[in-house]
C-alpha cells in the first residue's frame, strides 16, 4: 500500500516593487549660471552640440530658413550700390569699398535676428517643455541653435562678399583680410544673437519678437556708418553713429577689408562683441530657466 506524498507548504513571498530613482534636484541658482552640478564643462558642450545638430536638422527640413541668407546678400548689395553709389562715392567702384561692409553688418544683423523669432517659436510650440524633464544644461537648448546659425552667418558673409566681387569690388587686404573680415562679421552677429535670444524668452509671441527686433535693427544699421561716411551727417547723428556698436564693427571689417591691418577698431569691435555676450547671454538664461 502506498502512502500519499505530503507536500510541503511553502511561504509565501512578498512581491518586491522597484523603487523609482531619487528624482534628480536641480540647485535653482546653478540654472541660472547655465550648469547644473550635475552638468561638467564637456558634458554640457556635448549637449550644446546635440542641440546644435537638431537645428541643423529643422534647417534641412525647412530649407526656407535660407532664404534670408541667400536672397538678401545678392539683392541688397546690388541694390544699394547701383542706386547709391554715384549719388554718394561718384562711382559704384568708389562706393563698394564702403558699401560691402556695411552691407555685411547689415547682413548678419538681420539673419540673428530670426534666432529669437525661432526661439520664441518653439517655445510657444511646447518643444521647451520636453527639453526642462532632461538632466541637461539650462544654456544648451539656447546656445545650440546659436551655433548652427553660424552657417548662416557664413553663407550670408561669402555670398556679399562674392557678390561684391562679381560687380567690381576688388578689396586690398588680399585673402587673410577678407578671411579675418568675414570671421568677425560672423562673431559679431553671433553675438549680436544673444540680444535676441533674450527678447525671445522674455517676448508673449513670436510676432512680438520680429517687431520689437525690426525695431532694434533699423536704428542700428541705417544710423551708423555702414552706407555712408559719419562725417556727412549732422553733428547730433554724429555722437550716436560713434557709439554705435555697428559702426566699429563696420569700421573694422573696412579696415581688414580694405587695408589688411589689424587696427584699433577691431580691438573695439571685438570688446563690444564680448561685452554684448557677457551682459545679454546670462539674461538670456535666466530669463528661460524662470520660464522653465
Amino acid at each position: 500500500m502506498t502512502t500519499p506524498s505530503t507536500v510541503t507548504p511553502t511561504t509565501p513571498t512578498t512581491p518586491v516593487t522597484p523603487t523609482a530613482p531619487a528624482p534628480r534636484r536641480i540647485d535653482p541658482s546653478a540654472a541660472v549660471a547655465g550648469t547644473t552640478p550635475h552638468n561638467s564643462f564637456r558634458e554640457t558642450w556635448v549637449q550644446t552640440m546635440a542641440m546644435a545638430w537638431r537645428a541643423l536638422k529643422k534647417m534641412r527640413r525647412k530649407p526656407e530658413q535660407f532664404f534670408d541668407v541667400l536672397i538678401q546678400p545678392l539683392l541688397f548689395t546690388a541694390m544699394f550700390a547701383f542706386i547709391f553709389g554715384g549719388a554718394i562715392s561718384g562711382s559704384v567702384a568708389d562706393y563698394l569699398p564702403v558699401l560691402i561692409p556695411g552691407i555685411l553688418a547689415q547682413t548678419a544683423l538681420t539673419v540673428c535676428m530670426a534666432t529669437g523669432v525661432q526661439l520664441r517659436e518653439d517655445m510657444d510650440k511646447g518643444v521647451f517643455d520636453r527639453f526642462k524633464s532632461l538632466p541637461i544644461a539650462r544654456i544648451a537648448p539656447l546656445a545650440g541653435p546659436m551655433v548652427a546659425d553660424l552657417i548662416r552667418y557664413g553663407i550670408a558673409s561669402v555670398l556679399t562678399l562674392v557678390t561684391g566681387l562679381a560687380i567690381g569690388y576688388r578689396p586690398g587686404g588680399g585673402v587673410l583680410g577678407c578671411v579675418g573680415g568675414v570671421a568677425l562679421t560672423v562673431f559679431a552677429g553671433w553675438s549680436l544673437a544673444w540680444i535676441f535670444t533674450w527678447l525671445g524668452t522674455v517676448a508673449r509671441s513670436a510676432q512680438s519678437v520680429q517687431g520689437i527686433s525690426m525695431m532694434i535693427m533699423f536704428p542700428l544699421t541705417f544710423l551708423s556708418n555702414a552706407f555712408v561716411p559719419a562725417e556727412t551727417l549732422p553733428g547730433w547723428l554724429q555722437a550716436f553713429v560713434k557709439v554705435n556698436p555697428v559702426s566699429h564693427v563696420v569700421s573694422a571689417v573696412r579696415d581688414l577689408f580694405n587695408d589688411g591691418a589689424v587696427t584699433a577698431e577691431v580691438g573695439w569691435a571685438v570688446i563690444g562683441c564680448v561685452v554684448v555676450i557677457a551682459v545679454f547671454a546670462p539674461l538670456a538664461v535666466r530669463s528661460y530657466s524662470r520660464k522653465m
